[in-house]
């Protein structure tokens, strides 16, 4: 499918709404799955659906705001709101794990019989198919737009996936054995699984809010550029990087000799920025002009003040 539809169509915006659209659709299959059968384990499933759309709608809120040009007020632009994003999306989870985690504990404790399991378990299969579908192409369209809320939201999807999977492997043991039981401890399980999900995905959220560098293959590419331009009158140090959102960002120092004119040494530095661009797509670099006997220091105590 993916192949089908080109990238630049499969924009954040329009994958995001239909995430949305699809989690209704899972909410409407899962409640029906739960009512029908008066199993905990399909109330979790259903629950995290709930989560599923809330997560979509802000995620797209934080993409849209992250399109926004740069501004006065923001002049490195506005895309971190995406980890505003991934982040709100592991607080919900977490809320929805704690959540279930209560439901299924009071289950544990007092059983009860279930009904119409096979009902319940092709209305959550039905569901889980369209969830693995759309997180399949989000996450080929989240690296291709380096989009971290669409990372966040596909990653959701695959644990929603991984929940219905347990909750219907919980519900097969209940028809093959009888044990009510079963349910409540899948149910469990789930949640488990979801909480570390979670967890992850609010880690991510505050290192990427915290200027995290580029990735480790970003970060070679970007020294194997320099290294085309390195030699005995031009070199390169203090190289230090940035993510923000979809944009990258890198900052060093080029120190050539001292009798270059202004007009050499600007040419040679537009010749460099040209080049990481063109290695790292959407990459922003920001190059100071030193001489070959001059060197920049960073840890005057004064600084630490």
């Amino acid at each position: 499918m993916i192949s089908l539809l080109p990238i630049r169509f499969l924009t954040p915006q329009r994958l995001l709404w239909a995430s949305i659209s699809v989690a209704v659709i899972t909410i409407v299959l899962k409640t029906l799955a739960w009512y029908v059968t008066d199993s905990v384990g399909l109330l979790s499933d259903a629950m995290e659906s709930f989560v599923n759309l809330a997560s979509a709608i802000f995620a797209l809120m934080m993409v849209t705001i992250a399109q926004r040009p740069a501004d006065e007020d923001h002049p490195y632009g506005h895309h971190k709101a995406e980890y505003f994003s991934s982040g709100f999306e592991g607080a919900l989870i977490v809320g929805v794990a704690v959540g279930i985690i209560w439901a299924a504990a009071s289950r544990l404790l007092e059983p009860q019989p279930l009904q119409d399991l096979g009902w319940g378990l092709a209305l959550s299969v039905l569901s889980s198919a369209l969830n693995g579908l759309l997180a399949w192409v989000m996450f080929s369209a989240a690296k291709a737009h380096r989009s971290i809320a669409l990372e966040a939201d596909a990653k959701h999807l695959v644990t929603d996936v991984w929940t219905s999977a347990g909750v219907v492997l919980g519900l097969a043991g209940v028809a093959l054995t009888g044990w009510v039981w079963l349910d409540a401890v899948a149910a469990i399980g789930v949640a488990l699984n979801i909480l570390w999900e979670g967890v992850h995905l609010m880690w991510r959220s505050s290192q990427g809010l915290m200027d995290e560098a580029v990735e480790p293959e970003v970060l070679r590419e970007i020294e194997k550029t320099l290294a085309d331009f390195d030699h005995h009158t031009i070199r390169f140090d203090h190289v230090t990087s940035r993510r923000s959102g979809q944009r990258r960002f890198v900052d060093l120092h080029m120190h050539m000799p001292a009798s270059w004119s202004l007009g050499r040494a600007a040419a040679v530095r537009t010749s460099v920025e040209q080049a990481l661009m063109s290695a790292v797509p959407g990459l922003r670099a920001t190059i100071q002009l030193l001489p070959s006997d001059v060197e920049a220091h960073f840890d005057d105590a004064r600084d630490l003040l």
